[in-house]
């Protein structure tokens, strides 16, 4: 051990005399400690709810999405089966979507319907963790058809519907309900209406407002069939192995598919909202930073009582061959010993309270509001790091005016005083 860090080391030690110094010294520690700590939990919590918004945002936005600037996609299963070969991309599936009144008999109302195929490993996975009653395989049996008034009604297969929907219209599984799409475009460029009679196969409780009251899910063949536009697809969602990989699949996907074809991201659809966040983001954490920035630079006062304290030890020290490279080390190295102890404890109380977050849910928010019912939390190894760096950096900062005055000092003149 060199001999600069053990007098950085004994000074650390309180004397009688230096007991005020020893409690500064503490108390600067503390603070380095609390804004460390409070940045680590921030940046989970933000973290958390970045998570949770892209949750809730890709529930209502495809991932990549692939559309047809001339309408509809005939060839849909080709493009499948040839974009499951791009790296990145985790499944694809193709969908029919549409408009209509739905309606059990105790209630009715306007719904989105969109066609999906409920064999496709990539529906199941972003769709079956929502089911609640029932399952999204039935979606494709058939079922008889009805009269009404002695017309026979189409049969439109099975129907998910959410759980607010089944609420405002008193629907359970198996009951039929009669869906009628008001406009459908038909062979002849016409336009009419249809119904239809779907039972209840499944119900879903995504948390969403907007997916639970007004979306419903169809099997694909019967969507086509139902809304006029058999053995096509309004475009195909293609689902990632991971979110970093967006800009990249799109490109290629880009460079696969020219003209008709439009690919877009879910960072396309919510550019706005992903910019803001990340600034909110950013914004706290420099706050924060700050917080640990006022914290270290408490180090220049104690550092600077120290060095007033230990004026006959410097110059002693001089006096016997120490360079004044050497004393400036002595005092960057108590001021990073402070820091980096004030920088572990504050790791580990960040640590503590996500992790006390995470468990034990003692802090509640409104579900109505944000879709979750707790702070969410999700923290990275990598913002431990970073924050960790930046303390010790501006520790360091901190260490580096009482360093250089410490070692300025002039033998002669302390023994004469």
């Amino acid at each position: 051990m060199r001999y600069e860090l053990k007098i950085a080391l004994r000074y650390l030690r309180a004397r009688r005399k230096d007991a005020f110094i020893s409690v500064t010294t503490i108390f600067t520690a503390v603070g380095v400690m609390i804004g460390v700590a409070a940045l680590i939990i921030t940046l989970a919590v933000m973290g958390g709810f970045e998570q949770s918004l892209k949750e809730r945002v890709l529930s209502l936005t495809p991932q990549v999405k692939i559309e047809s600037s001339e309408g509809s996609i005939a060839k849909y299963a080709e493009i499948e089966k040839r974009v499951l070969a791009v790296p990145g991309v985790d499944g694809a599936d193709a969908y029919v979507v549409g408009q209509g009144m739905l309606s059990s008999g105790r209630g009715i109302g306007s719904v989105v319907a969109r066609g999906v195929e409920p064999d496709n490993p990539a529906v199941a996975k972003e769709w079956g963790r929502f089911v609640t009653h029932g399952t999204l395989a039935a979606l494709a049996k058939d079922y008889p058809e009805s009269a009404q008034g002695g017309t026979a009604v189409l049969s439109g297969g099975g129907v998910a519907i959410g759980a607010g929907l089944a609420h405002t219209l008193k629907a359970k599984l198996g009951d039929r309900l009669r869906m009628v799409a008001p406009i459908i475009s038909t062979a002849d460029g016409t336009l009419s209406t249809r119904t239809g009679d779907f039972t209840v196969t499944a119900i879903f409780d995504s948390g969403l407002s907007f997916l639970d009251t007004q979306m419903v899910f169809m099997d694909l063949t019967h969507a086509q069939n139902f809304f006029g536009r058999p053995g096509k697809a309004d475009g195909i969602d293609i689902h990632l192995s991971n979110l970093d990989r967006t800009t990249a699949v799109t490109a290629a996907l880009r460079a696969i598919y020219g003209r008709p074809y439009v690919i877009r991201n879910w960072i396309d659809y919510n550019e706005a909202a992903s910019a803001g966040f990340q600034m909110l983001k950013e914004v706290y954490s420099i706050v924060l930073v700050l917080l640990i920035g006022v914290a270290a630079f408490n180090l220049v006062a104690t550092l600077i009582m120290v060095v007033m304290e230990k004026r006959k030890d410097i110059a002693v020290l001089i006096s016997m061959g120490a360079t004044r490279r050497d004393v400036r080390r002595i005092f960057v190295l108590k001021g990073l010993i402070v820091g980096a102890a004030g920088t572990v404890a504050g790791e580990l109380l960040g640590a503590i309270g996500c992790v006390a977050l995470a468990r034990y849910h003692f802090i509640h928010i409104s579900k109505e509001i944000y879709g979750i019912s707790t702070v969410p939390i999700s923290a990275s190894p990598i913002n431990f790091v970073w924050v960790a760096c930046a303390s010790m950096f501006l520790c360091f900062i901190a260490t580096l005016y009482p360093a250089r005055q410490a070692s300025r000092e002039m033998p002669v003149e302390v023994f004469r005083s």
